[in-house]
C-alpha cells in the first residue's frame, strides 16, 4: 500500500512539475504580446522608462496618431486593403486549390501522379528563388504598384501545401460516394460541388484560415509591390513607423497600430478553432 501511495505521489508530482513548465513557458511566450499590448497605452516618454505590465499613466493619444496614418491616408484604409485581398485571396485558395485537389484526389487523366509529383517537389522550392523572376515578369505586365502579383496566382492553385491538404481529405472520402452520384446522373462537376465540397467543408476552412493569416501577416510582397500608400496593407502600413535609419520615429503608434493589427487573426482563429483542429486531423497531416 505504500509503495502505491509514493508511487502515486511521484506521478501527481511529475505532472505538477510538467505542467508549471508549461505554465512558465507559456507566459515567456506570450510577455511581449502582452507588454506590446500595455505599452500601448503609455505615453512616448515612458514606453521604456517604464517597462513594467502595469502602467502609471493611460493615454488614448497613441491610437489616436497612428489611426491618422501615412501620407494622408488613415489607417482604416489600410484594413480596408488587407481585408480585401484576404477576401480575394480566399476566394481563389478555396476554388481553384479545390478543383485542382479534385482532379488529383478522384480523377483519373494521363500523367496525373507525374503532376502530383511535380506539385510536391514545389513544396521544397524556397519561395526567395522565384523572388527575381516573378518581379519581372509582373513589372512586365505592369502590375507592379497594383493588387494583382500578390492576388492573381491565388486563382492558378499555386499554393501547392493546400492542394496537398485538400488532396488527402478527399481521398479518405468513400469512393462509392461518386459511384452512387454517377447512377443518380450527377456530373464529375456535379459530384464535385454537390457531394465533395460539403464533406470536405472542414478542410475548406483550414485552408481559408491559413491563407487569411498568410495574407495578412505578408510583409515581404507587400512591401515588394505595394508602392503606393492608397494600396498598402496594414504589414506594409506599419514599416511607415520605421524611419530610413531604422529608427522609430513613433514607438507609441507603432504598438497600437500593431496591437489592432493582431485582432483579426485572433478573432477568426477563435471562432473557426473547432473547424480549424478537424481539418487538420482528418487531413492526414498529424503523426
Amino acid at each position: 500500500m505504500g509503495r502505491g501511495n509514493n508511487v502515486k505521489t511521484g506521478v501527481v508530482l511529475r505532472h505538477t512539475l510538467t505542467h508549471l513548465f508549461i505554465i512558465a513557458l507559456g507566459i515567456t511566450m506570450i510577455y511581449p504580446v502582452i507588454w506590446m499590448i500595455v505599452s500601448s497605452f503609455k505615453p512616448n516618454s515612458m514606453i521604456f522608462s517604464d517597462p513594467g505590465l502595469i502602467p502609471k499613466t493611460i493615454t488614448f493619444e497613441n491610437y489616436i496618431a497612428g489611426w491618422r496614418g501615412y501620407a494622408g491616408v488613415s489607417f482604416g484604409v489600410f484594413f480596408a486593403n488587407s481585408l480585401f485581398m484576404c477576401a480575394v485571396a480566399i476566394t481563389g485558395n478555396l476554388t481553384s486549390c479545390a478543383l485542382a485537389a479534385y482532379a488529383f484526389a478522384r480523377l483519373s487523366f494521363t500523367g496525373r501522379n507525374f503532376w502530383f509529383a511535380v506539385m510536391m517537389v514545389t513544396l521544397m522550392l524556397p519561395a526567395h528563388v522565384t523572388i527575381v523572376p516573378r518581379y519581372i515578369l509582373f513589372n512586365s505586365f505592369g502590375w507592379v504598384g497594383t493588387f494583382l502579383p500578390i492576388l492573381t496566382p491565388k486563382f492558378l492553385a499555386t499554393d501547392a501545401f493546400f492542394v496537398f491538404l485538400l488532396v488527402q481529405f478527399m481521398r479518405s472520402l468513400p469512393k462509392e460516394l461518386d459511384e452512387a452520384a454517377t447512377i443518380d446522373g450527377y456530373s464529375k462537376f456535379g459530384i464535385f460541388r454537390r457531394i465533395i465540397l460539403p464533406l470536405a467543408l472542414p478542410a475548406l476552412v483550414t485552408v481559408a484560415l491559413f491563407t487569411f493569416l498568410w495574407t495578412w501577416d505578408d510583409f515581404f510582397n507587400h512591401l515588394l509591390y505595394l508602392t503606393n500608400p492608397p494600396i498598402f496593407s496594414v504589414s506594409r502600413a506599419l514599416r511607415t513607423f520605421v524611419g530610413d535609419a531604422g529608427a522609430v520615429s513613433n514607438w507609441g503608434a507603432a504598438l497600437a497600430m500593431s496591437t489592432l493589427a493582431m485582432l483579426p487573426s485572433f478573432i477568426l482563429f477563435f471562432s473557426l478553432q473547432k473547424y480549424f483542429v478537424e481539418g487538420i486531423t482528418t487531413t492526414g497531416l498529424k503523426g
